[in-house]
């Protein structure tokens, strides 16, 4: 992991693919294209006993920080490194000299592009983020789209049209430690924002302004740029 050779360190994502971050390993295709998923029948169909206990796994990971590749739609690639507090808050601080920022401070994330000067703020509940930071990773009603159980993988496809509309996330799991090892967000085109993550560790401590988001300067750029 440590010798990937990134395109382009100074690629900086779009709003939409930084919108459709989910934690995913390279290459990782939309359900459509990925031959073996068991759709689940009904909304009413039990969850596979696999998949509830990562699900319940990945909820007691209180915290955790590590390095990151993303692709894009078309192949662009850029990495960083991630820190994540349940509930709620998440830090993407990726590379390059746009010194571009992703941060949820549990109730909005903020989209920082320092280099063009723009800050977009939008409601955390909105994003597909806020699957994957709950305290509790709902596998219930409707949301669970597939299950794919592998010797060295589980991937779990979920959906909610009161959180993202169209949008799915793809989110794929050691099945022996239950850790997260990638996830996908095919938007409401069909195209994918992948990201692998790597040299993960939980438990850690961060430090108070890790998930601060600086309500005062957003709205004072954004009133600047009208």
């Amino acid at each position: 992991m440590k010798n990937l050779i990134f395109a382009n360190s100074d690629f900086a994502p779009t709003r939409r693919q930084v919108l459709g971050l989910g934690m995913v390993i390279a290459g990782a295709a939309a359900i459509n294209v990925v031959p073996g998923f068991q759709l689940l029948a009904s909304a009413q169909a039990a969850v596979p006993p696999a998949a509830q206990k990562i699900a319940d796994h990945f909820s007691s990971v209180k915290s955790m920080s590590g390095e990151f590749v993303q692709f894009g739609p078309k192949g662009e690639q850029t990495g960083g490194k991630f820190f994540l507090e349940r509930p709620g808050k998440i830090r993407f601080n990726y590379d390059g000299s746009s010194n571009f920022r992703v941060i949820s401070d549990g109730k909005s994330v903020v989209i920082l592009n320092k280099k063009l000067k723009t800050s977009d703020l939008y409601p955390l509940s909105k994003t597909p983020l806020k699957l994957l930071l709950d305290d509790r990773i709902d596998l219930s009603g409707n949301r669970v789209k597939s299950v794919k159980e592998e010797d060295d993988l589980t991937t779990i496809q979920l959906s909610d049209k009161s959180v993202f509309g169209n949008a799915r996330i793809t989110m794929m799991f050691d099945p022996k430690s239950y850790e997260l090892r990638q996830w996908t967000i095919t938007d409401a085109q069909g195209k994918d924002t992948t990201v692998m993550i790597f040299n993960v560790k939980e438990g850690v401590s961060f430090a108070p302004d890790t998930f601060a988001i600086d309500y005062t300067a957003n709205r004072e750029l954004n009133t600047k740029t009208r």
